[in-house]
Parts: structure tokens; sequence; C-alpha cells
């Protein structure tokens, strides 16, 4: 007999029964529809018959001679995409033929999502825009990720990553105040957009389930940074004459950031009161207690480059195991600052699932990591379970269940290159 408290899982995901149509490129648009396949929509991955997505050109590549990063062999699949196009079913269509435009609004009258992060107009120009799918499926919700904005405040312009971080504000604030201004170390601009635009979808299923009515949502990667930036009040603190740049401390959390030692670096957050002080007596400084420079958060911040010379001359002098055991003793919050594949191969996260091992279609496992689906519930099972099909392997699977298509109708879409 069940406990009040407790909850049966079930085998069914969150948004199982919802249908999306993929149309994305690249990584900004195919994460999105990722996350909802991982959360169990039936996601059908949209490309053209020779392969429209650019990433698929990606280095490093799989086949039967394994990983590599040389010119491409036939059969051989970009990593990327086996990252990115997990449990996703994958059909071929050419939108830019009368037929292959039809077939698509055709499905789009099944679905429940589009999603698309084509370039600026092309959906227009291809009739698969969202007031062209809204015709015939007034409850669509259709999501469209832009670098920025449609139409764009820079028109013209490519959207890539990198030019929507340097838009951004995002580099002027990363690096050390004495150098230039940095890229992040990821794609941020092309992880975050989806998030909002899987945040906007959700929303307006759950409104449409109220009224009836679909709708177009609209994310930009630009938006999305510069929303970011805007937290951090840097208008104000640079009115005021500090350095919008600081490098590996956080000033206004002095101390908090990132130090060295002996073999390496350790990330010590010390601003709490208590923190503080526990710093401070394993540094043997106890007096700096008293000092008006440090003795309080304010005038710690104006000083923050004397206060961490000091802790770092001290870090450097530790191996980081000790360093850490001695910070922990004090109960200072501080951890060592791994390496990307440490962070890759810790077993703790492979258990969570927030990194995976991916699989190639018809290969098995090929001893390359993957992105999980970090979000855990207490009643039913998410993520990645799916390897990345062949492209157009579903053709027969899809068409023919929501379309109604032979296997002569296909031949003759395929003898005549619409899909």
């Amino acid at each position: 007999m069940m406990k009040d408290n407790e909850v049966t899982m079930t085998m069914q995901r969150p948004l199982e029964g919802i249908r999306v149509l993929d149309l994305t490129v690249a990584l900004a648009g195919p994460y999105g529809s990722l996350l909802l396949a991982g959360l169990g929509a039936e996601v059908i991955r949209v490309e053209s018959p020779d392969g429209g997505d650019i990433a698929r050109t990606n280095p490093p590549h799989v086949g039967k001679n394994g990983i590599h990063y040389g010119a491409p062999e036939e059969g051989d699949v970009s990593l990327t995409i086996l990252n990115r196009a997990r449990n996703k079913k994958s059909v071929t269509l050419n939108l830019k033929s009368p037929e292959g435009r039809r077939l698509f609004l055709e499905l789009a009258k099944q679905a429940d999502v589009v999603i698309e992060n084509m370039s600026e107009g092309a959906t227009m120009r291809l009739g698969v825009a969202y007031e062209d799918v809204a015709k015939v499926n007034p409850r669509i919700v259709y999501a469209s990720i832009k670098a920025f904005g449609e139409p764009s405040i820079y028109p013209g312009l490519k959207g890539m990553d990198v030019l929507a971080q340097a838009l951004s504000g995002i580099m002027d604030v990363t690096g050390f105040k004495d150098g230039p201004p940095t890229r992040f170390g990821l794609p941020i601009a092309d992880l975050l957009a989806p998030l909002y635009a899987c945040n906007g979808i959700l929303a307006a299923l759950i409104q449409r389930g109220r009224t009836g009515q679909g709708q177009h949502i609209q994310v930009s990667m630009l938006d999305c940074l510069a929303s970011l930036v805007a937290e951090e009040h840097f208008d104000v603190s640079q009115a005021a004459g500090y350095p919008v740049r600081s490098g590996n401390s956080q000033d206004r959390l002095v101390p908090f950031g990132v130090y060295p030692t002996r073999d390496g670096h350790a990330a010590i957050a010390g601003f709490n009161p208590v923190w503080f002080r526990g710093l401070l007596e394993a540094m043997g400084r106890q007096e700096l207690l008293d000092d008006p420079r440090f003795a309080s958060r304010g005038p710690r911040m104006k000083h923050a480059d004397e206060l961490n010379a000091l802790i770092e001359d001290w870090t450097s002098g530790y191996a980081t195991v000790d360093l850490l055991a001695e910070l922990g003793s004090r109960g200072v919050p501080s951890v060592p600052v791994r390496t990307a594949v440490e962070v890759l191969n810790d077993p703790r996260l492979r258990e969570r699932g927030a990194v995976v091992e991916l699989e190639h279609p018809s290969l098995g496992k090929i001893g390359a990591t993957g992105m999980g689906l970090p979000i855990h519930f207490s009643a039913c099972k998410v993520g990645f379970d799916q390897p990345a099909m062949d492209l157009g392997a579903a053709n027969a699977a899809v068409f023919g269940a929501l379309l109604g298509a032979s296997d002569s109708q296909l031949a003759e879409w395929k003898q005549s290159g619409v899909i």
C-alpha cells in the first residue's frame, strides 16, 4: 500500500504525446530540440536530402576506422551530430520544391511545435514561416531562435556565437582587467538561447491548453546574453571607478575566486564573515580582521587586489590537496579547479546522467562523451536513450504513418528529389 508521500514512477515522459517538427541547424536550434526530445517529445528532424545541417561537416568524424580529424570518409558521421541528434527521427524533405513544402505543411497539421533557427527570412522564402503553418494549424506553437532577432537589429550579419558574445558585452566582462576582452569558453549564446526557447515553448503549450490557440515565440541569442550581463550592474560599478573585468576574482565578493597552488589552482569562497575569519586564521593573518581595508565588504572590494595578492602568496606555497584540507578543517568552502577531461570522466556525474557515453547508430559505443539531461523527476524518467539516426532513416516510418505514403510513393518522391 502506498504512503501519502510516495510517488509511483512511470515510464511515460513529461512531453510524451507532443510532436515537434525540427527545422534547426548548427547548435542553438538542435540543442533546443534535443532537450524537448529528452523530455519525451516526438521530435521529427527535417533536413534537405543532401543533409542540410552544417554541423555534419564538423570534425572529428566517426566511422569504421574510429574517431578521427581527417577528411571524412564514406559512412562517417560527425561526432557533433551523434551528440545533438539523439532521440530524434531523421527525415528528409526538399523544402525548396513545391511538393516538399506541401508535405511539410501536411506534417505541420499533425504537430504541436515547430522549432527553427534558419537565417533571417529563410522560412518566409520557403513558405514555412509561422504565418504559413498557423493557417493550416492554428494550435501550432512555433519557436524561432535567431542571433539578433527577426527583423535583425544588425541586418545582414550572420548569426554566429562569437559575434553574439562580442555584441552582448559578455566578452568585455570576461578576462583580466589588464588583458583583452575574452571569449567565454563555451558557445554560451548558442547554448543559452535554446534554454529560453524551451521555456517559451512549454509556457505556450500550457497557455494553449487554456485557450486552444498557438502562437509564435521569438528568442534572440543577443537578447539572452545581454539580459544576463545586466544582472551584475556593471554600469554602476564602472561609474564608481571599478573595472568591469576582474579576472579570476569576483571583487564584489572578495575573497571569491581562483588562486594558484604549488601544483594547480583552487577556487575559494570566503566572503561570509565566518569563512573570511577561517581563511585568515589558516593564513596566520588574523590581524587583517581589524585592518580597515578588509574589515567589511565595501572597503574590501576597493582593496581587492591587495587582499588577493596576500592570499595568492599564501596559497602558492601549498599543494592543492593540502590547501583544501587546511581550509576544509576551518569550514572555508574550497575545491580544486578540475580539467574538462576530469569532469567528463567523473563517475558520479555519469551516474547522475549529466554526461553520457555517445553511441553510433550501427557501431555502438565509440569512446566519446556527450551531453546528458541534468533534470531529475520524482515520477518519471527522462534522458537520451536513442542514438542519432542516419540521415533520412525515418522517412518510411514517418511519411507512412502520418501521410499514408506507400512504398511506391516514397520511391517516387525520392526519385524526384523531394525526399
